[in-house]
């Protein structure tokens, strides 16, 4: 198998919590320890030779908007010929935690904007990762009616900028008739070490790194 991602290329992951994950802010080589350093490193590890660099600038608390604000340090100027964006659950949470509702549409804009400086700016190969939530604890069940529109616009928007696209909401779904959500979330939203493999796992397929 001939993977997408060429050598000597950069990869970029953006997102919120659950890219960022506990990665070293300070440390431009520091992946976390989620599906971000998972990834990375099984690529690593099947094409050494290939001499790929990896980059996460995943930031926790991230909406859209916060993406958008912070596009040219942490994008832009860093010139990655990849780009992998998961973002949109924290959109949808703030409205219930702190009252902070983001619109379909305002989500739409942020995102359209973003991957627009990504393609004219960058010529990137543009991953989209579809947000997601797990019906655990019982509240999560409600976020559905905010979250669905816009797992819709991330997967209109993928179409559009001829992105590859990874479905995790129907994943995890999926992976749930398996094992039970919590176990692949306990809060329904950040991920196991389980989950975080499955995520680094599809990605890869994604990117045409493994079968």
């Amino acid at each position: 198998m001939v993977p997408l991602i060429k050598p000597n290329q950069t990869v970029l992951f953006q997102g919120d919590s659950i890219t960022d994950c506990a990665r070293d802010h300070g440390d431009i080589n520091s992946l976390g320890v989620g599906y971000a350093m998972m990834a990375a490193s099984l690529f690593q590890s099947i094409y050494p030779e290939y001499g790929v660099k990896f980059i996460n600038k995943g930031i926790s608390g991230n909406r859209a908007i916060d993406l958008r604000s912070r596009w040219t340090a942490d994008c832009i100027d860093l010139k990655p010929d990849w780009v992998s964006i998961l973002i949109g659950i924290n959109d949808t949470w703030r409205r219930y935690d702190s009252n902070e509702a983001t619109s379909v549409e305002a989500y739409k804009e942020h995102y359209r904007h973003i991957l627009e400086r990504t393609k004219n700016e960058l010529s990137a190969n543009i991953v989209i990762l579809e947000p997601f939530v797990l019906p655990n604890p019982a509240d999560r069940i409600a976020w559905r009616e905010d979250l669905d529109p816009k797992i819709q616009v991330a997967r209109d928007l993928a179409r559009e900028f001829n992105a590859l696209y990874v479905p995790y909401d129907g994943l995890f779904a999926s992976a749930s008739t398996k094992a039970p959500s919590e176990f692949w979330a306990a809060d329904g939203v950040h991920p196991s070490s389980a989950g975080h493999a499955m995520m680094a796992r599809e990605w890869l397929r994604a990117v045409s790194a493994i079968c």
